[in-house]
């Protein structure tokens, strides 16, 4: 008798292993962000007629960030472009991730570290799109969901 609930307790653990794919669940998520990028971001603020909008997707299983980025009205070409952090609204920082091309629209991907992972899901991100008269930015936009 003894052998006969053995065998049944293995069967239905061999069971649950095949049901759940023999793996622990992964709570991988795809998540859609956005920003909205104006002078009146930047920091310090400045006047600038230009404005953008990032469409962002996070693949929270492999840590990949892609975007499409599109803006209007700077005072001249882009320079560069740049997601930048940490840092929260109205606090500045280092690139953390550079674009190829500054030209709109900007299209493109990256797999993140943990630690720019962690950031990007705190609200720490930001793009910031730069020009000749406003080489420290001239539009930027915090990365929210």
């Amino acid at each position: 008798m003894f052998d006969s609930h053995r065998s049944r307790l293995s069967l239905a653990l061999l069971i649950a292993v095949s049901l759940t794919g023999g793996v622990p669940a992964v709570h991988a998520e795809m998540m859609k962000m956005k920003a909205t990028l104006s002078g009146t971001a930047e920091v310090p603020p400045n006047t600038s007629k230009g404005q953008g909008e990032a469409t962002l997707d996070y693949d929270s299983a492999t840590k990949k960030l892609s975007w499409n980025i599109t803006y209007s009205g700077l005072t001249g070409p882009a320079t560069a472009g740049h997601v930048h952090g940490p840092a929260a609204a109205g606090a500045n920082a280092g690139v953390a991730i550079p674009f190829a091309k500054a030209d709109s629209p900007i299209t493109g991907s990256a797999t993140l570290t943990d630690a720019q992972a962690t950031d990007l899901l705190a609200g720490r991100m930001y793009i910031n799109i730069h020009t000749a008269a406003h080489p420290g930015g001239e539009i930027r936009g915090q990365i929210g969901k």
